[in-house]
C-alpha cells in the first residue's frame, strides 16, 4: 500500500490558505459536476436501452439484468485491484484521515471513485452520488497538500474542506455541508477560525459553479404548506418511529458488510455484485423506484402516490437493496439511500395515519421533508445537518418546524436505544479490518 510522503510544512498566511479552499473548491465542482452529469447520462442511457434495441419484454429484462451485473461487477473489480477503500462511502476514510489514522491515495482514490461510481450508479446500483464526491473532494485536497506542502491542522482541515466541497457537488447544499463537517467530524476536525473559513471558502466556491452548472433550484425542489400547530405530534411520533428505523438500519448495514466479506472469502467477491446486478437490471424497467440513489424519489411520489402497499413493498425493497448495494464493494454513498428509504417510510406511515385520523392538506408532503431529517439525525447522529440539509434539498421552508421536532425525536430515541452514528461505526470497522489485515502480514513475513 502506498505510504505518504513526508513533508515540511510550508506556512502560509490566511489570504494564501483561503486562496487554497477557493481553488479546492473549484476543482471539486468541476469533478463533481461531470461525474454527476455522467451517472445522470449514463441511467438515461440505460433506462432507454431495450426501447432503442426494440427488444420484447423478457429480452429487455435479460439485457437489463446483463448489463447491470457486467457494470457491478467491473466496479468491484477495478475497486479491489487499485484502491480497496474507495469502496462504499468515503466519508469514514476522510474522517480517519483527518484523525491521522487513514491516508487518503489520492492519485489512486480519485480516478478509482470516478470511474466506478459511474459505473456502478449509472446502472442503477441503490447507493448516492455524494460519497464518491466527498471521497473525491478530500482526494483533491489531499493533492493540494502535497502540492502546497501542508502540515498539522492546515492540512487535515483541507481534507475537511474537500469534503464539504464534496458534498455541495452532489447536493448544491452548501450550508449543510459546512454544518457536516462542524456537527458530523466535529471529533477529527482541527477547528479554528482559520480552518472554518477554509471549510466555507471551498463549499461557497464549489457552490458557485454548481449553480453555474445545474442552476439555481433546489436539488429536490418541492412546495410544502405549514403544518397546524395541532397537529405537529405526528411528527414527534413519526421521529420516535424513524429513531428505532435508523437504529436497525446502521445494523443491518454492519452486518451485511460482515456477510458480504465472509462470503468474498469463501466464495467470490463478484456473487454479491452479480445478484443485485441480475435484480436491480430488470427492476430499472419493472419498477424503477426501487433502484437508483432515489434522489428525485419524494418528487415522483409526491406527483405519483402509490398506494399504501406498493409503499410497504417499497419499504422492504429498497431497505434490502440499500443494505446489499453497499456491501458490494462498490464506489456508493449512503446519505441519498437514507433520505429516499426515509421518503418512503414516512409517506407508508403517515398514510396509515390517514385511516385513523384527520391530516391536514399537504400533511404527506411534510411527512416526506421531516421523514428525511428524521432518519439521517437517528443513523447519522447529525440532527441539525439534517434539518439543514433537507430544507436546502427541497426548498421547502414551511416544513421546517415538523423537520426539527422529527429529527430531534429521532435522535434522542436512537440514542436511548444504544444506537451508534454509522460513520463511526464504520470507521471503527475499516480500523479494525487494517490492524488485522497488518498483523496478518507481519505473520507471514
Amino acid at each position: 500500500m502506498d505510504t505518504p510522503t513526508k513533508q515540511m510544512a510550508s506556512p502560509l498566511n490566511n489570504v494564501a490558505y483561503i486562496g487554497i479552499a477557493l481553488l479546492l473548491g473549484g476543482l471539486t465542482a468541476l469533478v463533481g459536476g461531470a461525474f454527476h452529469e455522467g451517472v445522470s447520462q449514463l441511467g438515461r442511457v440505460y433506462a432507454g436501452l431495450s426501447q432503442t434495441l426494440t427488444l420484447a419484454a423478457p429480452w429487455s429484462y435479460l439485457l437489463m439484468a446483463l448489463v447491470s451485473t457486467s457494470a457491478f461487477c467491473l466496479a468491484v473489480a477495478i475497486v479491489r485491484r487499485f484502491a480497496p477503500e474507495a469502496s462504499g462511502s468515503g466519508v469514514q476514510e476522510v474522517e480517519g484521515a483527518m484523525a491521522g489514522e487513514r491516508y487518503v491515495r489520492w492519485h489512486r482514490v480519485l480516478p478509482v471513485k470516478f470511474i466506478g461510481g459511474l459505473l456502478s450508479l449509472g446502472a442503477g446500483l441503490v447507493g448516492g452520488r455524494e460519497g464518491p464526491t466527498i471521497h473525491m473532494g478530500a482526494s483533491l485536497a489531499q493533492a493540494l497538500v502535497e502540492r502546497f506542502r501542508l502540515s498539522g491542522a492546515d492540512a487535515k482541515a483541507l481534507l475537511g474542506a474537500g469534503a464539504a466541497a464534496g458534498l455541495t457537488a452532489a447536493f448544491s447544499a452548501p450550508v449543510a455541508s459546512v454544518l457536516f463537517i462542524i456537527e458530523e467530524a466535529r471529533g477529527t476536525f482541527p477547528y479554528s477560525k482559520r480552518t472554518y473559513h477554509a471549510v466555507i471558502a471551498a463549499a461557497a466556491a464549489c457552490g458557485v459553479l454548481t449553480i453555474w452548472w445545474q442552476g439555481g433550484a433546489p436539488f429536490m425542489a418541492i412546495y410544502a404548506q405549514t403544518m397546524p400547530v395541532s397537529f405537529l405530534w405526528a411528527f414527534v411520533l413519526l421521529g420516535a418511529l424513524l429513531g428505532g428505523v435508523g437504529v436497525l438500519f446502521n445494523r443491518v448495514i454492519l452486518f451485511s458488510l460482515d456477510a458480504a466479506a465472509r462470503l468474498s472469502q469463501h466464495v467470490s467477491p463478484y456473487v454479491l455484485p452479480a445478484c443485485l446486478g441480475i435484480m436491480i437490471g430488470p427492476l430499472i424497467l419493472w419498477f424503477p423506484q426501487a433502484t437508483g440513489g432515489g434522489e428525485h424519489l419524494v418528487e415522483v411520489l409526491v406527483q405519483h402516490p402509490l398506494s399504501i402497499g406498493m409503499l410497504g413493498l417499497l419499504v422492504m425493497t429498497r431497505f434490502v437493496m440499500t443494505a446489499s448495494s453497499y456491501a458490494a464493494g462498490a464506489p456508493a454513498g449512503i446519505f441519498a439511500p437514507i433520505l429516499a428509504l426515509a421518503v418512503v417510510v414516512s409517506l407508508f406511515v403517515g398514510n396509515v395515519l390517514a385511516l385513523f385520523v384527520s391530516v391536514p392538506d399537504g400533511a404527506m408532503v411534510a411527512f416526506a421533508v421531516a421523514g428525511m431529517a428524521g432518519l439521517f439525525a437517528s443513523s447519522i447522529r447529525a440532527p441539525m445537518v439534517g434539518v439543514v440539509l433537507i430544507i436546502e434539498l427541497t426548498g421547502a421552508h414551511a416544513a421546517l418546524m415538523p423537520s426539527l421536532l422529527c429529527a430531534a425525536t429521532a435522535a434522542i430515541v436512537a440514542m436511548a436505544l444504544g444506537g451508534q452514528p454509522i460513520y463511526d461505526q464504520l470507521l471503527q470497522r475499516t480500523l479494525r479490518l487494517a490492524q488485522t489485515e497488518a498483523l496478518a502480514h507481519t505473520k507471514t513475513k
